[in-house]
């Protein structure tokens, strides 16, 4: 994948797996993590409350749960690059609510330098 923000044509590899296909794994650098803390406006909030009495997908929430994925994989990727990673391997996804309407969510993994096996 092309990672936004960078020059084009760089790239940094992030899966779920604990390998990555057609690559060795030739440091592990340790965890890395990203974490962001959001919570809702007060018109997101009576927004997505109008939307609830519709049903279906609120779609308010799923923006808001959207931009706070996106953000905390992207400060896990800068931190991995900090440290001078190409890679990470088994990334995953937490979030928690710390009070009403604020949720921290956080995307981890361990960071890792590879190159192209062959």
């Amino acid at each position: 994948m092309t990672f936004p923000g960078r020059p084009h044509g760089t790239e940094f590899l992030v899966t779920t797996s604990n390998d990555l296909q057609g690559y060795q794994v030739t440091r592990q650098l340790g965890v890395v993590r990203g974490l962001t803390v959001r919570s809702r406006s007060v018109l997101g909030q009576i927004g997505a409350s109008l939307q609830t009495l519709m049903g279906g997908n609120i779609t308010l929430y799923t923006e808001l749960a959207e931009k706070a994925r996106q953000e905390a994989f992207e400060l896990m990727v800068r931190h991995a690059r900090e440290h001078g990673a190409n890679a990470i391997i088994a990334m995953r996804y937490d979030a928690n609510e710390i009070t009403d309407g604020v949720t921290e969510v956080l995307a981890y993994g361990t960071a890792v330098v590879v190159e192209a096996s062959g």
